[in-house]
């Protein structure tokens, strides 16, 4: 058995034409035709979603800061935001973050205008 996988003229453990109809190969062949593009494409499709969803998250608890609970729910859009950003919804996190800061600076500068 060992005389028949082992090719004489490549000098390899097996011959990949003649290790099609050995079972035993099977893992190593797959790994040979695996393509990393292919993968990559549907990969990215599913970070853009994920970012989209976390972004309007964000955004959403940024606006509601506005009007309750500001130093709570502007950090959590800050960080929300943030994490949108990181996963690819630039727009989405970069308002989630900008309208979270508002918030909170409202909040901690309208005390001196009493």
């Amino acid at each position: 058995m060992a005389d028949k996988d082992h090719n004489h003229k490549t000098d390899s453990t097996y011959d990949k034409q003649n290790a099609y109809n050995n079972e035993e190969y099977a893992r190593e062949l797959a790994a040979d035709q695996y393509d990393p593009e292919a993968d990559r494409d549907h990969g990215d499709r599913r970070v853009m979603e994920g970012g989209k969803g976390i972004g309007w998250l964000g955004l959403i608890c940024s606006v509601i800061a506005l009007f309750f609970l500001p130093i709570v729910l502007g950090i959590a859009g800050i960080i929300i935001g943030y994490i949108a950003l990181r996963q690819g919804a630039r727009a989405l996190g970069g308002w989630a973050i900008g309208i979270g800061c508002l918030a909170v600076l409202i909040q901690l500068l309208s005390p001196l205008f009493w």
